[in-house]
């Protein structure tokens, strides 16, 4: 019998802060108490710091900077690019983690030729216990792209797949409803005159045409099947939340309108938006206010999208600002986003649940994470 106990901690539970102890046995949370900690146990002292539970993260970009740390510039290593990428995860306080992968793209920036490479690396990561967070496989697929379903079903074998995303990237769509935001993204891999803009949008948009649908069906016929849960990705309009609901898709994710995010909570969707957005006070690229969608009550969890530390950074931001208690805010990257896809064995400090915990302090008001511990093993 392995036991451990967290002691002279502010600990963070699902509505309220406790000063106390809680006792770790065999990876799991067996005792949550309050006061000091019994004597004559192992003690791990906080030093007054928070105890929370391991951040839970269910779509970042973070480890395509490793992949491809310039466009077309493939890593000749992808295990090394995972060991570095989860090195960013865990020191954020993150300890379940879906490493999003593109299937399909519109313009070669290298995702389609490091996407099987990928998915062996992080097959092979697992099985070697190499990596410190657990580590699960979200695909997100542009279905506007006709290759979508040869470079997917290959992959749908591995016991790390939890969930897939649908996506549809193509301008004049979605977030991409102002094309000329489109291009302005794009500059920096792409230049096109006026005359070339206006062509390849209208290409994109007959390629989108005549293969986006049996594209959408084929993955949500899948994903039935294998009872795997589904995003939508950048909801813009009521009939894009109308067609996901139509699809059995219960998460909304980066809602890009209020509109969106209303309807899609209204309809029982986890409305999940990105962290960055928060720390940053907007959008970058435009796109509705996340703190916003907090304050109406429509926000169901964060991503950290492409900055692991805005999670927990995030969370802070929201309590500091009164737009929700920190046990609340807490929710929105621990038991909301585990729940979102059925991993009820974590997300909370709960007697029975995986130790998945994470101990941090503020420094000026910015959360610092200072160790952090996977199912009751100290991997930070």
């Amino acid at each position: 019998m392995n036991e451990l106990v967290f002691g002279n901690c502010r600990i963070v539970l699902e509505y309220e802060i406790m000063d106390g102890h809680v006792l770790v046995r065999d990876g799991k949370i067996a005792e949550i108490a309050e006061g000091p900690a019994p004597r004559g146990t192992q003690v791990y002292d906080c030093e007054g710091g928070y105890l929370v539970p391991g951040l839970v993260e269910l779509h970042t970009d973070n480890l395509e900077k490793h992949l491809l740390p310039r466009p077309k510039v493939l890593w000749p290593e992808p295990e090394s690019a995972f060991f570095a990428h989860d090195a960013q995860i865990v020191s954020s306080g993150i300890t379940t983690v879906f490493d999003a992968l593109s299937v399909g793209e519109y313009h070669d920036k290298g995702r389609i030729a490091m996407l099987g490479e990928a998915v062996q690396a992080l097959h092979a990561c697992r099985e070697t216990g190499a990596l410190r967070a657990d580590h699960l496989l979200p695909l997100r697929c542009e279905v506007a792209d006709p290759r979508m379903q040869d470079l997917f079903f290959p992959l749908t074998d591995e016991p790390a797949l939890h969930l897939v995303s649908l996506m549809d990237h193509t301008p004049g769509q979605r977030q991409w409803r102002n094309t000329e935001s489109y291009r302005t993204y794009y500059s920096q891999i792409v230049s096109w005159t006026d005359e070339e803009f206006s062509r390849m949008v209208d290409e994109l948009q007959a390629r989108r045409d005549a293969c986006a649908d049996g594209n959408a069906a084929s993955i949500v016929a899948f994903c039935h099947q294998r009872k795997l849960p589904m995003a939508s990705h950048d909801d813009t309009l009521l009939e894009h939340v109308n067609e996901a609901l139509a699809n059995g898709v219960s998460i909304c994710e980066f809602p890009t309108t209020e509109e969106a995010a209303r309807y899609a909570a209204e309809s029982g969707m986890t409305v999940l938006m990105g962290a960055p957005n928060i720390v940053r006070g907007g959008s970058h690229s435009g796109n509705v206010g996340a703190e916003e969608v907090a304050k109406q009550g429509y926000l169901g969890a964060l991503s950290s999208d492409y900055v692991p530390i805005s999670l927990i950074g995030a969370v802070f931001t929201l309590a500091k600002h009164g737009t929700m208690t920190l046990p609340e805010a807490m929710q929105l990257v621990t038991s909301r986003p585990a729940d979102a896809v059925g991993l009820k064995d974590r997300g909370r400090i709960a007697e029975g649940l995986r130790a998945d915990l994470a101990v941090l302090r503020l420094v000026d008001d910015v959360p610092l994470v200072r160790s952090v511990w996977r199912e009751g093993r100290q991997v930070f």
